[in-house]
C-alpha cells in the first residue's frame, strides 16, 4: 500500500465519521483530535502528508506540526533541500528540536527514526546514534 492511499484512508475516516452510522445516534464530531504526520517510501519514492483533525490532505517535501510548528517550518524552508543527505537532514532536524524544545535535548528524551529508501524499512536509531549527532548539533 501506498503512503499516499495510508494517509487518505486516515482522513476519510476522520470526514466520514461525523456523519453516523444510520442508528440515529449523535457520533462524535472527531476521531482525531490532533494533526499527523505521516511519511514513508513506496514504489513512488519518499513522500510525506499532513492529515488534520477535519480530514484535510496536504502533502509536503519537509514540514513540522505541534506547539513550536511555525519557528520550525519557518527554518525549514531557509534551510532543507531536496539535496540533503540523510545524516545532514538528521541533524536539521535534531537543530530544529534544539531550538523550540523547553527542555534540553538529549538522547533520553528524543527519539530518531529513518526510513531506508532501499529496503523501505523503517529503522529507530539507537541511544549512542542520537548521541552522536547531537553531538555534531552541539558543535555547530
Amino acid at each position: 500500500m501506498n503512503v499516499e492511499s495510508v494517509t487518505s484512508s486516515i482522513c476519510d475516516t476522520a470526514i466520514n465519521f461525523g456523519e453516523g452510522d444510520g442508528s440515529g445516534r449523535k457520533p462524535m464530531s472527531r476521531p482525531y483530535g490532533v494533526a499527523l504526520l505521516v511519511g514513508g517510501v513506496d514504489k513512488k519514492g519518499p513522500s510525506l502528508y499532513q492529515s488534520d483533525p477535519s480530514g484535510t490532505l496536504l502533502k509536503f517535501k519537509a514540514q513540522a506540526i505541534g506547539s513550536a510548528y511555525e519557528n520550525a517550518n519557518s527554518t525549514l524552508q531557509e534551510q532543507w533541500h531536496s539535496g540533503l543527505s540523510l545524516d545532514e537532514g538528521i541533524i536539521l532536524s535534531l537543530r530544529i528540536l534544539k531550538e523550540v524544545m523547553e527542555e534540553k535535548i538529549s538522547s533520553s528524551n528524543v527519539e530518531v527514526g529513518v526510513i531506508s529508501t532501499t529496503d523501505r524499512k523503517f529503522r529507530r536509531l539507537n541511544e549512542e546514534e542520537v548521541s552522536a549527532f547531537l553531538g555534531e548539533v552541539a558543535g555547530n
